[in-house]
């Protein structure tokens, strides 16, 4: 249970910085395409925010504490910071990216949510994947 535990708060952190950075894009967007990117990142971390509050609450069912300070989820998150604002084009391409890095984080934690029997936990991992093999499908058309 420890390795579940300690796998699911670095999905937990990983999915808090997700969000943080498609707030940042949102807010930050310029260029041509300013309202269908404003639109498409606005819907993406408020879907992505609507899942965090459920995800603490997994954590502490599971008898974790959940991170919760910007210094805690950088050292556990797999999603990199962004501190610049960057071409709508790079805002899209590393967005994508992140959102598939999601998937494999997520995937990680499910398959020791399943090695546990905690199968609660690993149906919402599995509906987080499936979220964010949405949002990659979408930024990846964007992208084209």
């Amino acid at each position: 249970m420890d390795n579940l535990q300690k796998a699911a708060k670095v999905a937990f952190a990983s999915e808090f910085t997700f969000y943080l950075k498609a707030h940042f894009f949102h807010w930050n967007v310029e260029g041509s395409n300013f309202t269908q990117l404003h639109d498409l990142f606005g819907k993406i971390y408020e879907e992505v925010y609507g899942s965090i509050d459920d995800f603490a609450e997994k954590l502490r069912s599971l008898g974790a504490y959940a991170p919760g300070s910007n210094s805690r989820f950088n050292v556990l998150s797999y999603i990199n910071d962004e501190e610049q604002v960057l071409p709508a084009e790079a805002m899209i391409a590393e967005l994508l990216e992140d959102s598939d890095n999601m998937v494999q984080v997520l995937k990680r934690v499910y398959d020791v949510a399943e090695a546990n029997g905690e199968h609660g936990f690993s149906n919402f991992l599995a509906e987080r994947m499936d979220a964010h093999r949405k949002h990659s499908w979408m930024l990846r058309a964007t992208a084209k």
